[in-house]
């Protein structure tokens, strides 16, 4: 953490109630360092990892710009376009976003793939302050002028790398070109490829550049074992691994509260003992849940990862993925509550068909593959007829990026 106040920043009064409000103290590195030239109209281009609030960097500075110089956006305009490569990420940021903008009259829209295109283009019909998307999604509507860019201010670019790995650049390219010449842009990305470096140029006018230096990923004494399978089979193969009495205490992570919400109604129909932990529910029925889960009520937490930030439980024999976690970094602090105190641990990962650039971007973290359940060799390794599943390895992934981005 930085020793300059989020205060001595420069932020508007209402945005530090509201961060006193969400228990925000003190800002990180790439905050204290993005936030005062962002707010002083500056381009920016800022390298930093996964988990060092982002987010926060360019969402304050935007949300005073727009305060500042407040207006009515005509229908189907927006007056601010941050980008995320994934679902999750782009719900994370419009969360944030509301937060932080609790009080005010600034209106938040999430355009992206996987819910309902129709309430998406009726929220915009009104125009909206910000929209936060995915580029799919974005392009998609900029095609039918359902959403429109030419009153665009500021545009956000974020994890530019999984943009890249994720095979946006065609939707990038086209949403940039749409945009207007005279506008505030940031660009944030994990790390720095000579890709992103050339997207930047074409993006960013006279950019500062931050770069915060990654944290070193510690070694940890998990066994670490990943099963090719299908979306639809995740909770048959979770609940055969759940009858070896071994897996004595688990947490099943997965990406969505909802999900979570459907594995542990499976788990608790089939008779395990299990309790769910999520943003939706109440603090006191999170409470409740965890309790159920330390004192051994419960054999199974399943939780996401937000809501399981900050669990203290020890005796964690197992970690199991049933949805590989949006960010590469959160891989490793889910993995890394079975190995407590010293003590060893497993952590199992499920990975379906669109879920290979995700297993990618964990391996390229951790600086190793993962070994494929049962024994066999990584699957970079692996030839085509010998795929352990009807799934192809993730390093087959580019063939099929065309269809993943879509999905997004």
């Amino acid at each position: 953490m930085s020793s300059t106040s989020f205060a001595e920043l420069g932020l508007a009064e209402p945005l530090l109630r509201a961060l006193e409000s969400a228990s925000f103290h003190l800002p990180t590195p790439i905050q204290a360092s993005a936030i005062p030239p962002l707010l002083a109209g500056r381009d920016l281009l800022g390298i930093a990892q996964t988990g060092t609030g982002k987010t926060a960097a360019f969402a304050l500075p935007l949300l005073q710009h727009l305060a500042a110089r407040p207006s009515a956006p005509h229908r189907y305009a927006t007056r601010a376009l941050v980008l995320a490569p994934t679902r999750e990420l782009a719900l994370q940021i419009e969360e944030h976003l509301l937060r932080l903008a609790a009080g005010s009259k600034c209106r938040v829209t999430a355009i992206l793939g996987g819910l309902s295109r129709a309430m998406q283009v009726a929220r915009m019909r009104a125009g909206t302050d910000i929209v936060v998307g995915t580029p799919g999604r974005v392009s998609d509507l900029i095609a039918t002028d359902e959403l429109k860019l030419n009153e665009v201010a500021y545009f956000v670019l974020d994890e530019a790398d999984r943009m890249l790995d994720l095979g946006f650049i065609r939707d990038i390219r086209r949403i940039a070109a749409a945009l207007p010449p005279a506008r505030q842009s940031a660009l944030f990305s994990a790390t720095m490829p000579a890709e992103v470096g050339r997207l930047a140029e074409t993006l960013l006018r006279d950019p500062v550049r931050i770069d915060i230096p990654r944290a070193v990923q510690p070694r940890l004494p998990i066994a670490q074992h990943v099963h090719f399978i299908a979306s639809a089979e995740k909770r048959v193969l979770l609940g055969r691994l759940l009858a070896d009495p071994a897996l004595s205490r688990v947490i099943v992570f997965t990406r969505t509260k909802r999900g979570a919400d459907r594995v542990a109604e499976s788990l608790d129909r089939s008779g395990v003992g299990v309790s769910a932990l999520h943003g939706n529910k109440s603090q006191p029925a999170r409470q409740k849940a965890l309790e159920r889960f330390r004192n051994g009520h419960a054999r199974v937490l399943v939780a996401t990862d937000i809501a399981a930030r900050g669990i203290d439980v020890t005796g964690i024999s197992h970690v199991i993925n049933f949805d590989l976690p949006a960010q590469a970094e959160d891989y490793v602090h889910r993995i890394g509550r079975t190995a407590r105190a010293g003590a060893s641990g497993v952590a199992i990962s499920f990975c379906d068909r669109d879920e290979h650039g995700a297993l990618r971007a964990i391996e390229r973290l951790t600086g190793a593959p993962i070994a494929i359940a049962g024994g066999s060799p990584p699957a970079a390794q692996l030839p085509r007829q010998q795929t352990p599943s009807p799934t192809p390895p993730p390093r087959a992934h580019r063939r099929r990026r065309a269809t993943h981005r879509r999905a997004a």
